[in-house]
């Protein structure tokens, strides 16, 4: 068994560009992979502990589970672990820290929906919410399409437009504009994503301010839920995430990304459609990732020897 770190996966080098491909080639296999919903325990308030199993198809001989759990007044208050398995012995081959697989395959996933169902002319993005998962996405976004150039709206808060703003200062593809009003950056935004974990109740209330054509993508499901029943489309990466929304049977229109990629199911028709995308995040996403990983490792790593019964044995 091998154990990997955050600072090993980081080794690597890995661009944000091949998990946006990675994320891509998890979708193309959804269809024959098993993947159960996430079983979600909460010990107190809001915190969970959520466990996401995922058994990919034959020729992969994976299966997989991770653990997250969101502790508030952890430092980090979002941790994850993940176990790789091999399929086909049952054997046990990693013990990863998976905070940044997590990280990025999120973000790429918010990039993928962005390119998938955004008008034909998009070209203003705008973030509410500028923690890591945003960035993630700015990463993917910004390198899976170098020669395309980005204008981005900030909501500002307290100093992370700032901060956002200097992360990305390298970036030739990207000018930055920071907004005070959540009602104007939408006004003023071809595709939105929201990357805020926890919203009180609807961010914006004023249905005028969502134009035609434009593209939303709430992260983390929150405070866009007066838009459910009047959008055109909604679009998920599971349908299994999303059939215990409120609203979710007055949908006008439904279908998965995974649909929307193989051409099984019609994406964005033109460009006045209003569109929602809600990508809450799969294991699938996660044990894609981690075989990558695992396979780009596997020989650099030392072996950690359980010393496991190899007998049957009796208690």
């Amino acid at each position: 068994m091998k154990i990997i770190r955050t600072e090993d996966i980081k080794g690597l080098g890995i661009s944000p560009a091949t998990c946006v491909d990675w994320v891509t080639e998890s979708f193309m296999v959804k269809k024959m992979a098993q993947l159960p919903p996430k079983n979600s325990i909460h010990p107190q308030g809001d915190d969970f502990f959520n466990t996401m199993p995922c058994l990919l198809p034959a020729k992969y001989s994976r299966f997989g589970v991770k653990e997250v759990h969101r502790i508030a007044g952890a430092v980090p208050a979002l941790g994850s672990d993940y176990l790789l398995y091999d399929s086909s012995t049952g054997e046990l081959l990693a013990f990863m820290d998976a905070d940044w697989i997590t990280t990025m395959r999120t973000g790429a996933v918010a990039a993928l929906a962005a390119k998938t169902f955004r008008k034909t002319d998009a070209s203003v993005y705008s973030f509410i919410g500028l923690g890591n998962t945003a960035r993630a996405s700015m990463l993917c976004l910004l390198e899976s399409e170098p020669e395309v150039m980005h204008k981005v709206i900030l909501k500002r808060y307290k100093d992370q437009a700032e901060l956002f703003v200097e992360r990305f200062k390298d970036y030739k593809n990207v000018v930055f504009d920071i907004y005070d009003s959540t009602e104007d950056l939408i006004r003023d935004s071809d595709v939105v994503f929201s990357c805020i974990t926890a919203a009180d109740g609807i961010i914006c209330e004023d249905m005028d301010c969502f134009r035609p054509g434009i593209l939303l993508i709430p992260v983390h499901t929150r405070g866009f839920q007066n838009c459910d029943t009047v959008f055109d489309k909604i679009f998920a990466d599971d349908t299994g995430h999303v059939c215990g929304f409120r609203y979710f049977n007055s949908f006008r229109k439904f279908a998965e990304l995974s649909d929307v990629l193989d051409g099984s199911a019609e994406g964005r028709a033109d460009d006045h459609e209003r569109i929602i995308s809600y990508n809450i995040g799969l294991g699938l996403h996660d044990l894609i990732f981690a075989d990558k990983i695992y396979e780009l490792l596997k020989d650099k790593m030392p072996d950690v020897q359980l010393n496991r019964e190899t007998e049957k044995f009796w208690i």
